[in-house]
């Protein structure tokens, strides 16, 4: 769960070479790539290098909370038995409770088929939250995977730990004045309200429960778009949930320790880790949360009380009293304990950084990115500050990685960068909303639209003459390609009709027609789209008896127009296309 707040992690020496040889181990065994091999896996795409730690987001999905830092064995785990065989065999760090494994798995096959280029490996998730929560405390989950009580971080009062006020009115960490990181995968409540997922189906999302806690965190890794299969989206991911180097560390050596082999053990025979990122015992996740602790039914016998010695009288729950010590001079009252302000707690309003059109095409992405800058009363602005984006209304966009909400941190000059937001197909208007996370002041407001895809320039693919006798059909069929700006228009509608004149747009009521599906004939083809190439091939044309130059005229949304001529004349005819139709009466088509 978190970075160290001022406290440096304390490491034996053996405790350090355990983690290189781990380390080693998963960039000997997967090089270049981190998970490389490991089950689910699409074919990756735009592999980069190693991220810069120093650079790495510093939000979190845990707010930076403690975190288990205990390593894995040297040895790798045995293999998944066969059947029939034991279950408990090999080292008891590599067992992974029944019903959390099967929350991990079946997050894992959620995000192949949601978001295949994510390439999201279950043993990623099984190292979160063995790190997180020793596995939701070692399997203590009913039947349907919610622990039997609350797993809770510290409060995040800014006391050796992050300052994150309230959020949640208490609704997830029962604490209406600070935050706490909860459940098996550690969400503070911030995060938990738009990454949440229900993943075992009940209608609810509850951080508590591990099948929702796992397909949540499984979504907020993949959420920018990051490839689990390359070394530099596994470690940007990782850090986007704890931005810290020893947690990156420890998170990819258990990752590989799974990957190598594990095996399901019953629920509730787990044990949780050793070691904790603050080098204070018994931090969070709670070990000893108020509530059971153990499944409903199990009886836990309690402590008799103390017998008083004779004479004395007893204490409520056992024990003695001592005569009361002599009245000293009355003490000064301790000064009252004030936390200094936070740089949220410095913020009163939003303005925005980069003022513009928030205009895109159905389909395509944004050019300009949502900015909002914080500032105080008198306009100076505030670093670190959590600014959350949502986007809201009717409307199908979303920012990079498929999410419509996305939180990120305000830099040196106060100014949050909203990730990029692509349009989906509904065209129209809708708001992205700019939010000071932990404090209640006016929102900001961003007005956006899509607007329909279009064509500006349209153009045939070849330069066949369009050539046909009467009564007959046309040898080659009508193909265009439309541009935007010079690059592929794909999906734009079109409409091709063939009119009277080029001054004249009006259907034609003779020449050149194409066949309905009853073979009618039909001059106007309306709902016609261009290709992910942005070709248009049209239907076959025929022709009537009458002879002389036809036009067509196709058109697309955009105000792209071409003109294309078709020649009717007889096989010996070569003056036909010098007139526009032929003044003799001919039958109706």
């Amino acid at each position: 769960m978190a970075a160290h707040f001022g406290r440096r992690l304390r490491k034996g020496a053996a405790t350090t070479a355990v983690a290189a040889a781990a380390v080693a181990a998963l960039s000997a065994s997967q090089a270049p790539d981190a998970t490389a091999g490991a089950p689910g896996r699409q074919t990756a795409a735009g592999s980069t290098s190693a991220p810069d730690v120093s650079a790495a987001p510093d939000d979190s999905a845990t707010g930076n909370s403690p975190y288990y830092t205990a390593l894995p064995p040297l040895h790798s785990p045995s293999p998944v038995p066969a059947t029939g065989a034991p279950t408990t065999r090999g080292p008891s760090e590599a067992g992974i409770p029944a019903t959390v494994l099967d929350a991990y798995k079946k997050a894992e096959a959620e995000l192949r088929d949601s978001k295949p280029g994510c390439n999201l490996p279950w043993q990623l998730l099984a190292a979160i939250g063995k790190v997180e929560s020793g596995q939701a405390r070692g399997g203590q989950v009913d039947a349907e995977g919610t622990t039997y009580s609350p797993i809770l971080g510290p409060v995040l009062d800014g006391n050796g730990f992050a300052h994150i006020g309230d959020t949640d009115h208490g609704a997830y960490d029962g604490d209406s004045r600070y935050d706490r990181a909860v459940g098996p995968m550690q969400f503070i409540p911030s995060t938990w309200n738009w990454a949440g997922r229900d993943g075992n189906g009940d209608g609810k999302k509850d951080p508590n429960n591990i099948y929702d806690a796992a397909l949540a965190a499984g979504h907020y890794l993949c959420r920018n778009d990051w490839d689990m299969s390359t070394g530099a989206g596994l470690r940007s991911a990782i850090l986007s949930y704890n931005n810290s180097q020893d947690y990156l560390d420890t998170v990819l050596s258990w990752m590989e320790y799974y990957r190598k082999g594990t095996h399901s053990i019953p629920d509730g025979t787990g044990t949780l880790p050793s070691g904790r990122s603050d080098d204070t015992p018994g931090a969070g996740p709670d070990p000893s949360p108020s509530g059971p602790t153990t499944p409903p039914g199990t009886h836990r016998p309690s402590k008799p009380p103390k017998p008083a010695e004779p004479g004395k009288p007893a204490e409520p729950g056992g024990g003695s009293t001592t005569p009361p010590a002599k009245p000293g001079p009355p003490s000064k009252p301790a000064p009252p304990h004030t936390t200094p302000p936070t740089p949220t707690d410095t913020v009163d309003h939003l303005e925005d950084a980069d003022p513009g059109d928030l205009t895109a095409m159905a389909g395509h992405a944004f050019a300009r990115k949502t900015e909002a800058r914080a500032e105080t009363k008198d306009g100076k602005p505030v670093a670190k500050v959590r600014i959350r984006f949502t986007i809201t209304g009717d409307t199908d966009a979303v920012f990079t990685g498929g999410e419509k909400v996305a939180t990120v941190v305000t830099d040196a000059t106060g100014t949050a960068v909203a990730p990029q937001v692509r349009a989906g197909e509904r065209t129209g208007d809708f708001t992205v909303r700019a939010l000071v996370v932990g404090r209640t002041i006016t929102a900001l407001d961003y007005k956006a639209t899509v607007t329909p895809r279009a064509a500006d320039a349209l153009a045939r693919t070849g330069d066949t003459p369009l050539t046909c006798v009467p009564g007959g059909e046309f040898a080659d069929q009508v193909e265009v390609k439309a541009t935007y700006k010079g690059a592929v228009a794909d999906k734009v509608a079109a409409t091709a009709t063939l009119i009277k004149a080029d001054d004249d747009p009006t259907e034609n009521d003779k020449g050149p027609y194409f066949k309905d599906a009853d073979g009618k004939p039909v001059r106007t083809l309306k709902d016609l789209r261009t290709d992910a190439k942005g070709l248009l091939k049209l239907p076959k044309l025929y022709a009537d008896d009458t002879t002389g130059t036809f036009l067509l005229r196709i058109t697309t949304t955009g105000g792209a127009t071409l003109t294309v001529e078709l020649k009717v004349a007889a096989a010996d005819d070569t003056t036909a296309g010098d007139t526009t139709a032929d003044p003799s009466p001919s039958p109706a088509a």
